[in-house]
């Protein structure tokens, strides 16, 4: 039997050191723990809830600059990071040159489904975390009971899961920490008939492997599947795949994992994943995702 798409926007429900608590005019006004952040985001037209003094009184803003990057102008001192929380989950939070904090409240939604299905399956998983970056979708498997394989092609990034893997008591869990280009290693894995459960897939638009190889999403993001098709197990429990940035909608998503598993049966999700502001008016959205499990 095939496999039934479904269409929904996913927003997280249990956060308590995030909120969004206003966007408008081309920002949003964050709270990650106790400090309040703007971050430039060109795809807000609306205008702004919140008086102007309280956008002012944030303790720092990102300033973009003509090379990608930025800076943050501080209007009182932060630490260099601080800690963060999310259910039983415990991680680092910084101001790095890239706009964000290593922290994607976002996602909240895809890790409460990916521990709701480890722990229900019951059985030892394999997860395959791939442009896993800070590393807390890589927490939520592993404190769920799965064994991990963390791929990124940053250093520094698997440096900084590293340390939310120690702060967060899941550093002797079996988790595997590799620098390598995605496509390369799921071809290896393949090779050497290594087999995941769960296959977790966030890749950007643009990027580098540690060697200089090219990511281009258009491109590289089919030849991606096809090399994960490969190592997908017999008993397979989810695959979840987000995207920030792209022009398509998510149901190209939802379409390329129907194309892969919709003779498999169980269930595809598409939609988007929303940030709902603490007012409840003019929801966020974020990014386009699909996923697919088996029940």
């Amino acid at each position: 039997m095939d496999s039934k798409t479904t269409i929904n926007t996913l927003s997280p429900q249990n956060w308590i050191d995030y909120e969004l608590l206003d966007s408008g005019d081309g920002a949003k006004l964050e709270r990650f723990g106790k400090y309040t952040l703007i971050r430039p985001d060109r795809g807000i037209l609306w205008r702004r809830s919140l008086p102007e003094e309280i956008w002012n009184d944030a303790d720092a803003a990102f300033v973009p600059e003509e090379n990608g990057e930025g800076r943050w102008e501080c209007k009182r001192d932060l630490p260099e990071r601080w800690l963060m929380h999310y259910g039983d989950l415990s991680f680092w939070a910084r101001l790095t040159p890239f706009r964000h904090t290593g922290v994607f409240p976002e996602q909240a939604p895809h890790w409460d489904w990916m521990i709701e299905k480890i722990k229900s399956a019951q059985r030892p998983i394999n997860v395959l975390n791939l442009f896993a970056y800070t590393g807390i979708a890589t927490l939520a498997a592993s404190s769920a009971g799965a064994s991990v394989t963390h791929l990124d092609a940053s250093k520094p990034a698997i440096g900084w899961a590293r340390e939310n893997a120690e702060i967060a008591k899941l550093s002797e869990r079996p988790i595997r920490w590799m620098l390598d280009d995605a496509i390369k290693f799921v071809k290896r894995e393949g090779r050497r008939a290594r087999r995941y459960d769960g296959i977790i897939i966030d890749p950007p638009v643009f990027g580098r492997g540690p060697q200089g190889e090219i990511w281009r999403f258009a491109k590289s993001f089919p030849a991606l599947i096809e090399a994960c098709k490969r190592i997908l197990s017999e008993q397979p429990l989810f695959v979840v795949t987000t995207a920030y940035e792209i022009e398509e909608s998510s149901l190209m998503l939802a379409n390329i994992l129907a194309d892969w598993l919709g003779q498999s049966g169980g269930n595809i999700e598409a939609g988007e994943l929303v940030l709902q502001p603490k007012n409840g008016n003019r929801p966020l959205s974020t990014s386009v995702y699909a996923r697919w499990s088996m029940e």
